[in-house]
């Protein structure tokens, strides 16, 4: 079993596009570092998801998400849940 981060993402109504892009960013940096599994936005553009692996525990996860454009900049709010993949 593998452990994993499920970050449910919901955009605010101070979404920015260009905050958008930073977030794409972001997440190319995160993937850089082998820590992003999978990534995408819901079809309803309320927001979307992505799947953090090879982090140290939920603390680690939590840490990293607080550094999310979107969240930094308030275009978004994250829930982070500990998933045990097969």
């Amino acid at each position: 079993m593998k452990t994993c981060y499920l970050v449910l993402v919901t955009r605010t109504p101070a979404f920015r596009d260009e905050v958008g892009a930073e977030h794409a960013r972001f997440l190319d940096e995160v993937r850089a570092r082998g820590q992003l599994l999978l990534t995408g936005g819901f079809s309803d553009k309320r927001g979307g998801a992505y799947v953090l692996q090879d982090i140290a525990d939920l603390a680690a996860a939590q840490a990293l998400v607080d550094t999310d454009p979107l969240l930094v900049h308030g275009s978004a709010t994250a829930r982070i849940h500990e998933w045990n993949t097969r």
